[in-house]
């Protein structure tokens, strides 16, 4: 057993009160977003329609808006230490690569095979496994900056795990999937793929570089770093209002279905459900067992729990329609996401003084 350290600093040891007002406006939004979606379908079918390669454009801002401020806080100057920690990057793949996609796609066979088949035709049921599947082998590109800023992770840190996922998933994702589904020509969207990298990552760090170059010049003086934390104070609220559009999107778009098939929507929801809670207490638990410091590891679970709704979706639509239920169960996940991730956000707050504040 290891003994309890010392409490890290900047990790809260309980549920803030930031995080319990954060979950009320998400609420909020859920709601909001399921009566506007109701009382207003074409505006968000005119929303949904602004797109390129199957991103969204709306939805592109709005993730611009929640990451900017995580990326202004990246010190490219310690990208060369980050082989000095290997340990979060190691659970990182393996939690992602060889274990996430595997415990879905069993989870989805268990649940629509066998527990659910007296609820959902059989076709039906094959239809909803292709989904999770799919959700299962893409992890998060995006959104795990915000996660990894509520849990106060090392920005930089977070940036290298997510840049090695997408270099990974450019590779990995279609065998993966492929081999799962059972299908031998399935058809990726590598321009979807490539622009949502470019759109989520690449640009948004590229700000955030620029204006950390900005704010800090060309030397590290003693005041630069006060400035930065300063210009993030000021820019984080943006990256909140972000995430509460985003979930009013979200719930808009797919707010009709949701209302007409509430049992459906809660029989797709809980093997995801058991899987983001199962995968984040593999993580954690492993990087706690391992003695991977507080803000590297709870970016690390929280990665590996959410996923890369964006490509899921858009492969699922590709492969198996707009209307089908494959598309269905990768919108539920994404339904899903936010109300649990936060719980883990608060989790890992309320946890973070059993890690080790340092290697």
């Amino acid at each position: 057993m290891h003994s309890a350290p010392a409490p890290t600093k900047g990790a809260p040891a309980g549920i803030g009160v930031f995080e319990k007002w954060l979950s009320i406006w998400v609420a909020l939004c859920i709601l909001a977003g399921l009566v506007l979606g109701n009382l207003l379908p074409s505006l968000f079918e005119t929303i949904a329609a602004i797109e390129y390669a199957s991103v969204n454009l709306i939805v592109a801002i709005l993730i611009w808006a929640m990451v900017y401020p995580m990326m202004v806080g990246v010190d490219f100057a310690s990208l060369k230490h980050i082989g000095d920690r290997p340990k979060g990057l190691i659970l990182t793949v393996a939690v992602n690569w060889l274990i996430k996609p595997f415990t879905m796609a069993a989870l989805g066979v268990l649940f629509f095979e066998y527990l659910f088949a007296d609820l959902i035709a059989p076709e039906d049921a094959q239809s909803y496994i292709a989904g999770l599947i799919l959700l299962g082998a893409a992890p998060c590109t995006a959104m795990v900056f915000v996660w990894s800023q509520l849990t106060k992770g090392d920005a930089t840190y977070t940036l290298v795990q997510v840049s090695v996922n997408d270099v990974i998933m450019i590779f990995a994702f279609a065998p993966i999937v492929a081999f799962l589904l059972g299908i031998t020509d399935i058809v990726v969207p590598w321009q979807t793929l490539i622009l949502s990298v470019g759109l989520y990552v690449v640009i948004p760090l590229l700000a955030g570089a620029m204006t950390r170059h900005l704010l800090t010049g060309s030397t590290q003086s003693a005041d630069a770093a006060p400035r930065v934390d300063r210009f993030t104070a000021k820019v984080k609220p943006y990256s909140i209002i972000g995430l509460l559009a985003t979930v009013v999107l979200l719930f808009g778009f797919q707010g009709p279905v949701i209302i007409e098939q509430p049992l459906l929507i809660g029989l797709i929801a809980v093997p995801l459900i058991i899987q983001s809670y199962g995968i984040f207490a593999l993580a954690y638990g492993a990087a706690w067992a391992w003695r991977v410091p507080y803000k590297v590891a709870a970016p690390c679970a929280l990665i590996g729990t959410s996923n890369f709704f964006e490509l899921a979706v858009a492969v699922a639509i590709s492969l198996f329609g707009l209307n089908s239920g494959a598309a269905l169960a990768t919108v539920v996940g994404v339904l899903v996401e936010v109300p649990v991730m936060l719980s883990l956000v608060a989790f890992a707050n309320r946890t973070g003084h059993l890690f080790p504040s340092s290697d």
